[in-house]
């Protein structure tokens, strides 16, 4: 990862009033009532006339639809339905442009079996990093998997540390960087942040976490290729470990094996090595 920043956004709120009043009885219904003398006319039509308001206002209530079944009856633009969903659990999941989907809260913290050995090693501790960021279990397993697949004391060259590859400068002095629940705890805080930066869009944050938040209001065009790659491999992984698994219950990705074969199994080998699990 390379330098980061944060962004930030405000938002307005909006709201609307509306006013009622009664329009007075007309100067001719006046000189009609009054032409015809004496004081019955006078105290008997004034009631009558409010009569006939109220039963034409009890007819309109009757054919109109109550404000909770119209509120129950409008849908949101699919864009909005998606981005901003009803307060049921449910957690926004936006992919590369094949699909976009929502799961809930439960299914957040289930793992997908294609992920490999050695970042399935770290499958409770994934779940429940996840259960409690509130991050998506299979987008922390993605993030691992392309970063360390699974080794604790993975170092790159640029000096980033960790299961999650976290640069030096986001951790306390007190902090042990290598410690996985302190890595997980400074990765996952900065992928949220690019997450956010984002709106939710996955290969966004992807490229926000590799190259710093400043990317993602860039043109990819624009991204560093080693960015452009991380967002190819993690988004790609990403939606099969989504898709794949959770509508088909594949345990392949495709994404996954090509990216193990362009050097990621060399990466693999070291964290078998590292948690001693052999050359299995």
């Amino acid at each position: 990862m390379s330098y980061r920043r944060a962004e930030h956004s405000l938002s307005a709120e909006h709201s609307l009033s509306a006013e009622h009043s009664l329009s007075p009885v007309p100067p001719s219904a006046q000189a009609a009532v009054s032409s015809r003398g004496g004081c019955l006319p006078g105290f008997v039509l004034p009631p009558l006339a409010v009569l006939v308001v109220g039963f034409f206002l009890v007819l309109l209530s009757l054919g109109s639809p109550s404000t909770s079944s119209v509120a129950a009856s409008i849908s949101l633009p699919n864009d909005l339905a998606t981005r901003y969903p009803t307060q049921t659990g449910a957690t926004l999941i936006e992919l590369p442009p094949i699909v976009t989907a929502v799961q809930s809260s439960d299914t957040l913290t289930t793992l997908a079996s294609l992920f490999t050995p050695e970042v399935r090693y770290w499958a409770g501790a994934i779940q429940s990093w996840a259960t409690e960021s509130g991050l998506d279990a299979n987008l922390l397993a993605t993030v691992m998997q392309i970063e360390s697949c699974g080794n604790p004391l993975a170092r790159s060259r640029a000096g980033a540390m960790g299961l999650f590859q976290v640069m030096p400068y986001h951790f306390y002095a007190t902090d042990n960087p290598y410690d996985p629940d302190t890595n997980a705890l400074r990765g996952m805080a900065y992928l949220k942040r690019s997450l956010e930066a984002a709106q939710g869009d996955i290969r966004l944050a992807l490229a926000g976490y590799n190259g710093g938040i400043s990317v993602i209001s860039r043109a990819e065009s624009t991204w560093a290729a080693e960015t452009q790659r991380y967002v190819y491999w993690g988004s790609g992984i990403y939606q099969d470990a989504v898709t794949l698994n959770a509508f088909s219950g594949a345990s392949e990705s495709l994404r996954l094996q090509e990216w193990l074969a362009a050097g990621g199994a060399s990466l693999c080998k070291q964290a078998r090595q590292r948690l001693g699990m052999g050359d299995q």
